[in-house]
């Protein structure tokens, strides 16, 4: 009997197919649940909602107020925090944040959202919750600063009151920019503080003379679409073109900065392109990190490869922070016809519509560099003007290559005695080989001295060693990728 019995009171003991009986237990734990719900409702009606903390902040009747909205993209995430911290940081001016919950996977919102929501809309919408940030690149060097993510900035100044509602850029919400919606107790406040905030956020913008890239990846709980680089060091003795040619490129570029005030006044254009062409290797991308370097003060925006598309958005920066330079490198990657791209602008066309689209005072260099301008010049001669001078930098004479020799050797000890030889054999090498040549001459030297303890010196006959492997047949494919000019 004692077996039976505990068999009829356990949950599982029902036989197939027979009704379940209800037990004491059953009717207390569906009791405590029922409470627990409704004490969980009732609260939750008593709980405050957006509409609820904005309408007793302004104090005056919500309906019909209207909101003000700024949009920036998404790399603007920091200036824009930037702005806000400085104008909350304004005398007389005081300022709580609302952090909020369940914003995200619901799709787009606004404030007008949170302004008519009720009770019955607080259980599936966002609500108040805590205040979380994200860290933003604010320059090189890993510098960053901490931005809201989504939050409600409730303000106070004497009489006036503000609501801001700021957003960043979230993909799971279908935000893809930067916004700050205002609404205010008084009639044209709010439009005056979010123009008082775009304002801010150019004067205080973090990319002003720095040197950015636009990054693979537009969104990301830790990224940012423009990323910053360190700004090369290089002097006039680390380029090593003919003289003419370096003097046309500085003169274009770094001539027409350091003489802007006296140009624009005397009504002359400051807006200019420059194209440099030649082969590969030949130190293209070099004069480019020397024309960076000089060229302190000036924003840089660079775009290459995969980034080659933000072309927009790369000449929307440069105009808003003159003094700027666009540096496009490779730009016959994006020199296509118009029948490509189905009818659509092909990007070399949106990059000289862009160039075109810029003031004659506009302090702005649109700085290309090519391979092969033979896909350029149909487009650009059926646009004069775009281009103001085309630079041809060419494999290094004679005299380059013996400059160079003495650039790429730094501070290795080596036997110079032979290199009237060298330069006879090098014609038509690029600098990339001549570096290759010092390094691969240090190898050979090590090898002939396998000493640690003696000083690496490089004889003669080892950078003949190093030059006729070079040469050999058999390296054939390493020349190529060098750059050297088989004869």
């Amino acid at each position: 009997m004692a077996y039976r019995s505990f068999i009829s009171t356990s949950p599982d003991s029902t036989s197939a197919g027979e009704e379940p009986r209800p037990e004491l237990s059953d009717i207390r734990r569906y009791g405590r649940m029922l409470v627990r719900r409704f004490v969980s409702q009732a609260r939750a009606a008593e709980r405050p909602t957006f509409r609820s903390v904005i309408a007793e902040h302004l104090g005056v009747p919500l309906a019909d107020l209207p909101v003000v909205d700024e949009h920036w993209p998404a790399y603007e995430h920091v200036n824009v925090q930037a702005a806000l911290d400085a104008w909350l940081e304004a005398p007389g001016r005081r300022h709580r944040l609302v952090g909020m919950a369940d914003y995200r996977h619901r799709g787009p919102f606004g404030l007008a959202d949170l302004l008519g929501q009720d009770g019955s809309m607080h259980h599936h919408g966002p609500r108040p919750g805590n205040v979380t940030r994200t860290s933003m690149p604010s320059g090189p060097a890993g510098r960053t600063r901490e931005c809201l993510r989504a939050a409600l900035v409730l303000v106070e100044e004497g009489p006036d009151r503000i609501a801001l509602l700021l957003r960043g850029a979230d993909p799971e919400s279908e935000m893809r920019g930067v916004s700050v919606e205002a609404v205010a107790n008084r009639d044209g406040l709010a439009t005056a503080v979010t123009a008082a905030l775009r304002q801010l956020a150019l004067d205080l913008n973090v990319y002003r003379g720095q040197v950015v890239s636009f990054g693979h990846s537009t969104f990301g709980e830790r990224s940012s679409l423009l990323r910053f680089h360190e700004r090369p060091a290089m002097t006039a003795d680390d380029l090593i073109l003919p003289a003419d040619t370096f003097a046309d490129v500085r003169r274009q570029v770094v001539g027409v900065a350091r003489n802007s005030d006296r140009l624009r006044a005397a009504g002359q254009h400051l807006k200019r392109g420059l194209l440099l062409y030649g082969p590969p290797g030949v130190g293209k991308t070099h004069t480019v990190r020397y024309l960076v370097s000089q060229l302190v003060g000036t924003t840089i925006v660079e775009l290459t490869g995969e980034t080659l598309g933000a072309i927009r958005d790369a000449c929307s920066i440069a105009r808003s922070l003159q003094p700027s330079m666009i540096v496009v490198e490779d730009v016959d990657l994006i020199a296509q016809e118009r029948d490509h791209y189905s009818g659509q602008t092909p990007l070399l066309f949106t990059l000289l519509n862009e160039m075109d689209g810029l003031d004659e005072d506009a302090d702005v260099v649109f700085l290309l560099t090519t391979n092969r301008a033979d896909l350029l010049e149909p487009a650009l001669a059926s646009r004069p003007g775009r281009v103001d001078q085309a630079v041809h930098v060419d494999l290094p004479d004679r005299e380059s290559r013996r400059r160079l020799v003495e650039l790429y050797r730094g501070r290795l000890d080596v036997d110079l005695g032979g290199l009237d030889d060298v330069l006879d054999r090098t014609d038509g090498v690029t600098a990339s080989f001549l570096k290759e040549l010092l390094r691969r001459a240090a190898v050979v030297a090590a090898d002939r001295e396998p000493s640690a303890d003696a000083a690496l010196t490089v004889s003669a006959d080892d950078l003949t060693t190093a030059l006729d492997e070079l040469l050999d047949t058999r390296n054939q494919m390493t020349r190529a990728v060098l750059g050297f000019r088989e004869a």
